[in-house]
């Protein structure tokens, strides 16, 4: 039995046999043109058709893998249309006169280099892209194919060095049980089509996978936990087993309640959205039927920087989450840094209590270049989905009006700028602060809905540290005066015309929904996978018993 670690890119079990991925050679080499003309014709003949191999790919993935994931074709037919990566081309084919497909192999390594020594992990990931759509020209210039498909025709796990997008989406998926790669980033195409198409896969096992595997062998591949078992002995296959055996029950529990409504017996709906950490993460809302995202945690895009984030790169994360959402709620969190949550870079002075001390909405209201940096980002993003601001740890009314006064400022730079953002942002703040349960109702005017973050709201309340074990039994998550807080702040909420939600634990424990329907909460946001779970508790409730 061999084990090998990665990244999980796409959650589930898969048992079965490897196969290994082999490309057909196309050996790139220098070759002397005299006829430069001609061999400029050659080139834009195999750009038009890799463009329409391109726009056929497109077509394929769409019902494969949705429209957001089919976009990765689209992307790539615009890089093929890109002046400088072709003119890079043109230029070495006139002025070297090399062949075109020499040309274009250079060009791939000098954008790749470009791409990847870039200090944001998206656009490293692209220098994938450039390498893929380079590919696709030297094979229609050379007249190869892209991979010499398994013949077997069992399900195999498919292994590569890596997989670029058009390759994962032309491979047959009735044959594939799962992915692994020695290589691959998780910001990568390929990895957000498996998780599109809800295929186990693992990245980055590394090169001494591939030269120790061979086809035929029986493999476990756990894309949640990104392990690799190849060979597995009689214990590992029989926990392999019924791990699938639970995934089976879950996803037939995913048929069942597909669609369908969230309502309860005697007809009172509710939303059910997923809270979310990462865009990695996006591929189980929907597959788990979400009806939306409820919290997304921004913060983990500081945490897992070494440096403040850019504009730029909280826009293009903020604007992946809404694209691939398309029109369903989408609640974005201002950075809640502090307490549990520590980022070196942002130099906070150790602090004696740091629950109560300079966290969350503190720090952007002191560090308003922070603050507005995050603002600009997310108010941008807001014209390519259907946003939803939301901020943590709020006290008071002047926190409100200040925050307000802030969005006002950053919508009128933006546009006097001329950029497109959308007029139905909703603004909403969390409750998780005693004071802000007992000031609900001069609160909710401010604003356009509250979400319940029960985590602190019993921290708080019942003056436990969460971090604290040895306090786990005085912490009463069903504590009456929890439990009160949060239903006046529904009562507020509601009286002044405001939807209220809760994004906290307490969603997800099944023996609250009822409580929490009766005291008239509007939306529940639990992590993906109980979502599902959470439906079915909730159509079997009948508020009038």
């Amino acid at each position: 039995m061999r084990y090998f670690g990665g990244k999980g890119v796409c959650g589930g079990i898969a048992i079965g046999k490897i196969s290994v991925l082999r490309r057909r050679d196309a050996t790139v080499t220098r070759v002397k043109i005299t006829d430069t003309a001609s061999e400029l014709e050659r080139f834009e003949a195999a750009r038009s058709q890799a463009i329409r191999e391109l726009d056929e790919l497109y077509e394929k993935a769409l019902p494969e893998v949705g429209e957001a994931g089919a976009q990765i074709f689209d992307i790539h037919r615009m890089m093929l249309d890109d002046d400088d990566y072709n003119e890079s081309i043109r230029t070495m084919i006139e002025k070297q006169q090399i062949n075109a497909e020499y040309a274009t192999a250079l060009t791939a390594d000098n954008f790749e280099a470009m791409f990847g020594a870039m200090d944001d992990s998206y656009m490293q990931a692209r220098a994938a892209d450039v390498r893929d759509i380079s590919n696709r020209l030297i094979r229609v210039l050379s007249g190869t194919s892209e991979v010499e498909t398994p013949s077997s025709g069992e399900k195999l796990i498919i292994c590569a060095d890596d997989l670029a997008p058009s390759e994962t989406v032309a491979l047959d998926k009735s044959r594939v049980l799962a992915f692994v790669t020695a290589h691959g980033s998780t910001n990568s195409h390929t990895a957000i089509l498996a998780r599109s198409m809800n295929i186990p896969a693992v990245i980055g096992v590394g090169d001494a996978f591939l030269a120790s595997v061979r086809d035929g062998e029986t493999a476990i591949v756990n894309g949640q936990a990104g392990e690799v078992t190849v060979s597995p002995d009689d214990e590992a296959m029989r926990e392999a087993e019924k791990k699938l055996a639970d995934d089976t029950a879950a996803r037939q529990l995913l048929e069942e309640l597909r669609g369908k409504k969230n309502i309860t017996r005697d007809g009172t709906q509710i939303q059910i959205y997923a809270n979310i950490g990462s865009v990695d993460n996006i591929g189980a809302v929907l597959l788990n039927d979400a009806g939306g995202i409820g919290l997304f945690r921004s913060e983990f895009l500081y945490l897992e920087s070494s440096d403040f984030p850019s504009e730029e790169e909280q826009f293009g994360i903020y604007k992946r989450v809404l694209e691939s959402m398309a029109d369903k709620k989408v609640i974005i969190r201002t950075l809640d840094i502090g307490a549990d949550k520590q980022v070196g870079y942002f130099g906070l002075d150790k602090e004696e209590n740091p629950a109560l001390g300079l966290r969350a909405i503190r720090i952007c209201l002191t560090r308003p270049e922070v603050f507005i940096t995050q603002l600009r980002a997310l108010y941008r993003a807001s014209a390519y989905g259907n946003l939803g601001i939301m901020f943590p740890m709020i006290t008071s009314v002047t926190e409100i009006a200040e925050i307000l006064e802030y969005c006002r400022e950053v919508r009128e730079d933006l546009t006097r700028e001329g950029v497109a953002i959308s007029d139905n942002v909703e603004l909403g703040i969390m409750i998780e602060t005693p004071a802000a349960a007992v000031i609900s109702d001069k609160l909710a005017p401010m604003v356009d809905f509250f979400s319940v973050g029960t985590n602190d709201l019993t921290q708080y309340t019942l003056a436990c540290d969460r971090q604290n074990p040895k306090l786990e039994e005085f912490c009463d998550t069903h504590h009456e005066a929890v439990l009160r807080l949060i239903e006046y702040a529904a009562k507020s909420a509601h009286a002044h015309g405001k939807w209220i939600g809760i994004c906290g634990e307490l969603a997800a424990d099944f023996t609250l929904t009822k409580t929490f329907l009766q005291m008239g909460i509007d939306e529940l946001s639990v992590s993906p996978p109980y979502v599902l779970k959470l439906r079915d508790t909730v159509r079997g409730i009948d508020l009038r018993e």
